[in-house]
């Protein structure tokens, strides 16, 4: 296995410097970021991802909440709370963690966001101006792909933006967190960005469009699903799927798998990112970095839409 292992824990740990020293300067203008967080029902995926974050935020020196609803919340009680949140002075981001209950819209949800407070860019007006290359925050998931991705060419001596302006980024997944927000951030980076889903698989076109990447970006939750037939010699494969399977050496245990095979795809990747600890790390990070974004922002009560980053 030749290919280079991307650390998304040490790039995390890296982050977390940056972000602490932004809460820092906020304190010190007497501004303590808040995160809160929005858990409807049991979903085992969601609850940890909820213990991760609160954990993150007590070391990065942000307020936590965690508003718990009941499975059988209704709509209306979930709209309530964002409502209450977005009242709230303490609380500078909002984070709606997925699934919802099926009887709760989650357009509805997104909509009642605060545009400010919506750290995850969901709410129209954020989608679109990422859409729009403008975005006031970038999701932090596809905004992880590219930092890993950035910060891996650097290292590597070469100039993301010469790099990205030549080469082609294929995005396997189009979901409207990762997928969708990850062709535009190619896109602002001047790739030729080639968008592949569950459609371009059934058609068994797959194959002809990954084999055309030089980054292939793969986030469609279906685990080892692109082995070295999918990749051409040399790409740089960024896999953010992570899929819970029985333990291939037997017993009970469950473990953690992406959508790439990963010893395959090894054998001809110049470099890839591990599940866990490729992109994961660096989302978690990225979301506190966005909720004191949020409370400069909020502080400064700069509500206009345009003009960001």
């Amino acid at each position: 296995m030749g290919a280079r292992v991307i650390d998304g824990r040490a790039l995390a740990e890296e982050l977390k410097l940056r972000v602490v020293s932004e809460v820092e300067e906020l304190a010190a203008g007497g501004v303590r970021p808040g995160l809160a967080t929005v858990l409807v029902g049991e979903d085992y995926a969601a609850r940890a991802y909820e213990r991760r974050v609160r954990k993150l935020a007590g070391e990065l020196g942000c307020r936590y909440t965690c508003e718990r609803l009941p499975e059988e919340a209704e709509e209306a009680d979930v709209l309530a709370v964002v409502g209450k949140l977005n009242a709230d002075p303490r609380v500078s981001g909002i984070l709606v963690l997925r699934p919802l209950p099926e009887r709760v819209s989650e357009p509805a949800v997104y909509r009642m966001l605060d545009p400010l407070k919506d750290i995850e860019a969901v709410h129209p007006v954020n989608a679109g101006l990422l859409a729009l290359g403008r975005p006031r925050y970038v999701p932090s998931t596809p905004a992880a792909c590219f930092y890993l991705l950035d910060r891996y060419l650097k290292l590597s001596g070469r100039a993301p933006e010469e790099y990205y302006r030549g080469s082609t980024v294929v995005v396997v997944g189009r979901s409207n967190n990762v997928g969708k927000p990850a062709v535009s951030l190619g896109f602002a980076r001047g790739a030729t960005v080639i968008s592949c889903d569950v459609n371009t698989y059934r058609a068994g076109r797959l194959r002809e469009q990954t084999v055309r990447a030089d980054v292939l970006i793969v986030a469609a939750g279906v685990a080892g699903l692109i082995d070295e037939s999918y990749v051409r010699e040399g790409v740089i494969a960024v896999d953010v799927g992570i899929n819970p399977v029985a333990d291939p050496e037997g017993g009970r245990r469950t473990i953690l798998v992406g959508d790439l095979d990963f010893q395959s795809v090894a054998r001809k990747a110049e470099a890839l990112t591990p599940v866990p600890g490729g992109v994961g790390p660096i989302t978690d990070v990225w979301l506190l970095k966005n909720t004191a974004s949020a409370a400069r922002w909020g502080s400064s009560r700069f509500r206009d839409d345009g003009g960001f980053r």
